[in-house]
């Protein structure tokens, strides 16, 4: 793969990203800390080999280390909330809550990890009825 450039922000667009690299690797993760760092059934993180550099709103961004988690720490906008990209140092890689994105990432998801911690409601893979708008 090639090296890429990425763009993204947070929810309410005050701290805005931009990641430089190439894409290793796109995983949907159902542990039990996405899905409470998330509030949802998973995260979807796509790990980057590059750099991270914060174009606006850097002094809003906090970053939460879960102390007991060896690998787990949430980055996230002061303002919204919106999750953020963090800088892995020891790997060099970018870690990229993939819904931050405001590109198209050139590779999909390539697997579910934690499968075994999925929440019973959470997506499955199987098939369920797809809607444009609100459903009624």
């Amino acid at each position: 793969m090639t090296a890429r450039t990425l763009g993204g922000s947070c929810l309410c667009g005050a701290v805005r990203y931009t990641v430089e690299g190439v894409s290793q690797r796109f995983y949907h993760c159902h542990c039990s800390r996405c899905r409470k760092a998330t509030g949802s059934g998973h995260s979807s993180n796509l790990f980057v080999k590059g750099s991270l550099r914060w174009d606006s709103g850097e002094a809003l961004v906090r970053r939460f280390k879960l102390p007991q988690a060896e690998r787990f720490t949430n980055a996230f906008c002061t303002t919204c909330g919106g999750r953020l990209p963090r800088f892995i140092e020891q790997q060099g890689m970018v870690l990229i809550p993939a819904g931050s994105l405001d590109d198209e990432p050139e590779i999909r998801p390539q697997a579910r990890i934690f499968e075994g911690s999925r929440a019973g409601w959470s997506c499955d893979g199987s098939a369920l009825p797809g809607f444009d708008e609100y459903a009624a």
